[in-house]
């Protein structure tokens, strides 16, 4: 009795107890043993009567591959077989899933071990679980070469002295500020790491073998596998992408690790991240980036660090611009030429701004322009550019010494990128080729009996099976010439197409500038200059916030279109072509307001027009600088609130809701149904894919070039980079702990093409900010003017000087001011802001000398301040050594425990070597201790012992 009361309770545990709790809710198969590495998702549909394709293969009978079996892929939701007569209801749906099985097929033959589940909440949504079995990834670590630990354990070598003082307090002052992670936590040992070998399997610390590969490296590499696996439709190579573009499969992702947020949450990176890293609360705190690399890869995670370090270099770049901004404050009320244009006693008649409707004007009305002006124009911002380039430069280098600390960390000092997998479109391209080349070789052997379409199959078959034929053909230039030439025409007309764009923004401006100056009411003309720039700022942020998306999408169609062989090519053209179009849209408006606005105005009486109509735009009087500083914050500030942080916020969010509520839609469970927990990949699948780090660098990137290339003319450019990026850390964290599906683990040493980028805008910088100082700041004149024509070494007079006179009688008919007495008198001279010679001049207003004497000295200050910046930054990166010398200590004491643990190893085969070569001797004078006289079974045993001797 008592027996069967036991087992009743047991039958009763067995069955009360949640058969998902068993696989840790979608963590693992459904024995709660096997990890799930990877999810493959698929829609279907259910139709009226059962049926299926009947190809199936178990996932323990790979080597049955080649002969068609009716066994389902094991898990939920299996399929039912067909029966012979039954109609294909779905013959698109059966396309997909043929092509489906033969992929899985493909990937059971390599080794890897599949299960289905299709009975979950989302309706018509299937998904395969992928596990790697431990012969696999010991398979595929030998040929990535993972570096992994071993069993060998040594001491870092840490400071003395003095040194370690310093460190001991600085870590003390620090310690609020450090993330509470085990892996941000100094060590004082590590363990040796080689790359993974499975003859040398003795090496490493195999004792746990379920936790030797993390997660991580297992998604890795199942990913690997991916690119290797093909499978053949229609004569077509189709790899996991191709799968995934043709909607095969909807979606291919690794799962997280568990959930993030909840009370009975057990402990996992992701929750550890998601509490020390992605929460604004601790925006302050340094960013646990070894668990960053830990949870999501390498290449994640030098994107954070490089993220950190340029947001670390941003704070003495900040407090100096914030002096050189106070600097102007300070003196604004000592700047001698924004004195005399404010002061009223002068009375300085200007030209009119426009043709007949605008009048004479005094130059202290723009009192207040020539004051802000100086704020941003004056002695302390051309030492600001100079602190700049060698912070450019400093930053540079300070990033080179990180990486190589990362990579000492994360065991990449040997690592050298592979040559990769082709991709399958790449592979596509070069079978049409070869197929090609097989039918002209055939039409060619006409005197030859015809092949019949069996055959033919059966060729191309044969080589589909044989070896890649990437190995024997290549898409040549010839083949790419088309892709190459709708490059250069697509590229030419985008930019060709912002040019227009900017141009008609400048007819907004002066037809707005002439529509206000009708206005009848005072306030509306006085404040032409100030609406004018606003809206037209305004527009210009909105058309690159659009253009932005439209030109990302357009240069990975030229991409595509290129067919290159590699991910790592396709990435790399993808960012060029990308960086180069969206740098275009950013800085040709601001290009135009420094270099280009009130260079080709004319002067007086002879005014440049366009469309016969419209006077081209002046500066103001004190100079566009303080336009370009207008232009620079709006532009700077409108994309990182607009399109970094609100777009990545709110568009994320909406793409959620609005699957969400699709899946509610389609949702036709019961209560008991709807109220079991979802499964992991069910949750993942919510998420929004990851789609790669070229936004999140590109972000960066043209920010960086915000604070470089024109921060003559906006100091404060740094400071706003800097809040941006405090509050960016952890808007990416967020979004990539909680709101994106987890991203395949990528292994990187550098941050790769975008280096080069960054190089590339802090020497451009170098060139634009010093034509900036010389051409659109006056800097230049006044040292010009101080130097050369002030008569007692002051600033007074230099307004004056920088004015040229002209009568009023000289001109053009129909574009003398409607109303010349609106000051209250006649005017008969009026001045404009040039270097030309006065109408009582025997070559009235033509280019004077003082023009020539400027420009010389313009030119001069650019090759002399580009020169020396260059110089200074070429000798910081010269003095400072890329890889630290700890570091370099410790990669040699690396290389150096390495050869003794292989010089012990070998020693210890010799030892046991000579310990057999003695058995041996020993076996041997006992064989020849036996009687000459052999029986046929003495005979057996000296032969016996020849042989132990050569096994030996």
């Amino acid at each position: 009795h008592r027996r069967a009361v036991l087992k009743l309770s047991c039958l009763l545990n067995s069955l009360c107890q949640d058969p998902d709790a068993n696989c840790k809710y979608g963590l693992c198969f459904r024995d709660g043993k096997r990890k799930v590495d990877y999810i493959l998702v698929y829609h279907y549909k259910k139709s009226s009567v059962s049926r299926t394709l009947t190809r199936r293969i178990h996932h323990n009978d790979s080597s049955a591959r080649s002969i068609k079996q009716d066994h389902p892929l094991p898990g939920k939701g299996g399929h039912l077989d067909m029966g012979e007569n039954e109609p294909h209801m779905d013959y698109h749906e059966d396309d997909k899933r043929f092509r489906r099985e033969e992929y899985e097929g493909n990937l059971m033959e390599a080794g890897l071990e599949l299960e289905r589940d299709e009975d979950t909440k989302i309706h018509g949504i299937g998904f395969v679980k992928i596990h790697a079995p431990w012969n696999v990834l010991c398979r595929e670590a030998e040929f990535l070469k993972l570096k992994m630990p071993t069993k060998k354990v040594y001491q870092i070598n840490q400071p003395h002295g003095l040194l370690k003082k310093i460190n001991s307090v600085l870590q003390k002052i620090t310690e609020p500020i450090q993330p509470k992670v085990a892996e941000h936590k100094p060590q004082t040992v590590k363990r040796l790491s080689y790359p993974f070998s499975r003859e040398k399997q003795h090496l490493f610390d195999l004792s746990d073998k379920e936790s030797f590969f993390d997660s991580k490296t297992r998604s890795t590499i199942v990913s690997i596998v991916f690119k290797i696996v093909h499978c053949y439709y229609v004569f077509v190579c189709q790899g996991i992408t191709s799968l995934l573009a043709n909607g095969v499969y909807s979606a291919a992702y690794p799962l997280h690790d568990g959930d993030y947020e909840g009370e009975n949450v057990e402990l996992n990176d992701r929750k550890l991240l998601c509490e020390e890293w992605a929460s604004y609360g601790v925006f302050y705190k340094y960013q646990p980036i070894d668990l960053v690399r830990k949870y999501f890869g390498e290449k994640i995670g030098l994107y954070f660090a490089w993220l950190g370090v340029y947001t670390q270099m941003l704070i003495p770049a900040s407090i100096v611009g914030v002096i050189v901004f106070l600097y102007g404050c300070a003196t604004v009320d000592e700047n001698i030429p924004s004195m005399e244009m404010c002061d009223q006693r002068n009375n300085i008649i200007m030209c009119p701004l426009c043709d007949k409707t605008c009048s004479y004007w005094k130059m202290s009305s723009a009192c207040a322009t020539a004051r802000a002006s100086h704020l941003f124009d004056n002695p302390a911002t051309v030492f600001f550019s100079v602190f700049m380039a060698l912070w450019a430069a400093t930053f540079m280098e300070h990033w080179k010494r990180k990486q190589m600390r990362l990579n000492y960390r994360w065991d990449l000092t040997g690592f050298e990128e592979e040559e990769a997998h082709p991709r399958a479109e790449y592979e596509a391209k070069v079978l049409e080729k070869s197929l090609r080349k097989e039918y002209r070789h055939k039409k060619k052997r006409r005197h030859l009996p015809e092949e019949t379409a069996n055959k033919w199959r059966q060729r191309v078959k044969t080589v589909m099976a044989g070896v890649k034929l990437t190995d024997k053909e290549k898409l040549t230039w010839k083949d790419r010439f088309p892709a190459y030439f709708t490059n250069f025409v697509g590229i030419i007309f985008m930019i060709g197409l912002t040019f227009a764009i900017v141009f008609g923004v400048i007819i907004y401006r002066i037809s707005t500038a002439a529509a206000l100056a009708i206005s009848s009411t005072p306030s509306g003309r006085s404040s032409v200059r100030v609406t004018v720039t606003a809206t037209a700022v305004i527009i210009n942020l909105v058309v690159i916030i659009i253009l932005d998306e439209v030109y990302g999408c357009i240069a990975r169609w030229l991409t595509q279109i290129e067919v290159p062989k590699t991910d790592k090519s396709f990435e790399e053209r993808l960012i060029f072509k990308a960086f180069l179009l969206k740098f275009v849209n950013a800085y040709t408006p601001i290009f135009y307001v420094a270099f280009f606005k009130g260079r080709f105005v004319g002067r007086p009486g002879d005014y440049v027009y366009i469309f016969r109509s419209f006077r081209m735009e002046e500066c103001a009087p004190g100079g566009c600088l303080m336009e370009l500083c207008i232009q620079l914050s709006i532009i700077m500030l409108g994309k990182q609130l607009i399109q970094n942080n609100l777009f990545e916020i709110g568009i994320p969010k909406m793409k959620k809701l609005i699957r969400y509520l699709k899946l509610k839609r389609q949702r036709s469970l019961d209560h008991e149904e709807h109220m079991k927990k979802k499964q992991r990949y069910e949750v993942d699948y919510n998420l929004e894919p990851f789609a790669g780090l070229t936004p999140e660098y590109m972000e960066m990137i043209i920010q960086f070039g915000f604070v470089t290339l024109f921060v003559a003319s906006f100091p404060l450019a740094p400071l706003f980079a800097l809040l941006n990026n405090i509050i960016e850390i952890r808007l990416d964290a967020k979004k990539f702990v909680t709101e994106l599906r987890r991203p395949v683990a990528v292994r990187a040493k550098d941050i790769g093409i975008w280096y080069n980028i960054l190089r590339g805008v802090g020497k451009l910088a170098v060139i634009i900010n010093a034509f900036v100082i010389s051409f659109t700041s006056d800097f230049i004149p006044r040292l010009v003017y101080l130097y050369m024509y002030s008569e007692n070494g002051t600033m007074h007079g230099f307004v004056n000087h920088t004015l040229s006179s002209f009568n009023v009688s000289d001109f053009q008919e129909g574009t003398a001011p409607n109303d010349p007495m609106e000051l209250g008198y006649e005017v008969q001279i009026c001045r404009y802001k040039d270097y030309r010679e006065p109408p009582w001049s025997e070559n009235k207003y033509d280019i004077s000398k003082d023009f020539w004497a400027v420009l010389a000295a313009r030119l001069a200050f650019v090759i002399v301040f580009q020169n020396l910046v260059m110089f200074m930054s070429d000798f910081v990166d010269w003095i400072i050594p890329d890889i630290p010398k700890d570091i370099s200590q410790q990669i040699h004491k690396e290389k150096v425990l390495m050869v003794e643990v292989f010089m012990k190893e070998e020693q210890g085969k010799l030892q046991m070597l000579e310990t057999w070569k003695d058995k041996d001797m020993k076996k041997g004078e006992n064989c020849n201790n036996h009687s000459p006289k052999l029986s046929r079974s003495h005979s057996g045993s000296v032969s016996s012992c020849h042989s132990y001797h050569i096994d030996v």
